[in-house]
């Protein structure tokens, strides 16, 4: 029989009543979600933050780095009310990162735009996952984070258009683009999870990550394909597929 999907709203007073496997869930989404937010500025800030080409563009990232501490600072709040803390997440050396995407390095302007563009759009994907959750603190902290998070984006496209306007600016965003684009993708985690596959069940997501990799894909192709830039093969340099 299959079981249906859990619909009921929960609060943190209530979690500990919740099955074993709920709660484990909660905890686990809750710690990689944290984990991302803090892993982002730890790639670009000592970097780029006082490297970047103007006044303009140091701001925006000292702005973008702040949101994205700032939604770290949330979701570890909510991981204190469950009795868990992610503080030792704000200084582990990249390599222990949960995700590929924050092991990486930024050699370029480039890079610092791309991952903008793919990237926190992964980011802001994992996000719309919770919306009308079971778990209602964290689906009430959602709306300004998921808006911040659509800005890191849309800066990122922007930047990605000023390259696309000269030839060695496009030939740089190419290079980023087929450097990041398969860890976007990986992102998402494998399309056959049977963990995903739990999550939807208790209503803490609501899609699988196949069904998410693929409106994401179908999302960025159009302006990558704007920009002038050729979309890298999807299979290419995958861990999970």
């Amino acid at each position: 029989m299959t079981e249906e999907q859990f619909t009921d709203k929960i609060e943190a007073a209530d979690v500990a009543r919740m099955p074993q496997e709920y709660q484990d869930l909660l905890v686990r989404v809750l710690r990689i979600q944290a984990d991302c937010e803090i892993g982002g500025p730890h790639l670009y800030v000592r970097e780029w933050l006082l490297s970047a080409p103007s006044s303009d563009d140091q701001w925006m990232l000292a702005k973008v780095a702040g949101e994205e501490i700032d939604h770290f600072r949330k979701m570890n709040r909510l991981l204190n009310e469950l009795g868990h803390d992610a503080s030792h997440l704000l200084a582990i050396p990249k390599s222990r990162r949960e995700l590929e995407a924050f092991r990486q390095d930024m050699p370029t302007w480039a890079d610092v735009a791309v991952f903008g563009f793919l990237i926190d759009r992964v980011g802001q994907y994992q996000l719309e996952e919770f919306i009308d959750c079971s778990y209602a603190p964290l689906d009430r902290v959602l709306p300004r984070i998921i808006q911040e998070e659509k800005t890191h984006v849309g800066y990122g496209h922007v930047k990605l258009r000023e390259m696309a306007r000269s030839e060695e600016g496009q030939a740089a965003a190419q290079a980023a683009l087929d450097r990041w684009y398969s860890k976007g993708l990986d992102m998402f985690g494998m399309s056959n999870s049977r963990r995903a596959a739990r999550y939807v069940r208790w209503g803490l997501k609501r899609r699988t990550n196949e069904q998410a990799r693929r409106q994401y894909i179908a999302e960025v192709t159009p302006p990558i394909r704007e920009l002038g830039l050729v979309v890298p093969d999807e299979r290419a340099g995958r861990h999970f597929l």
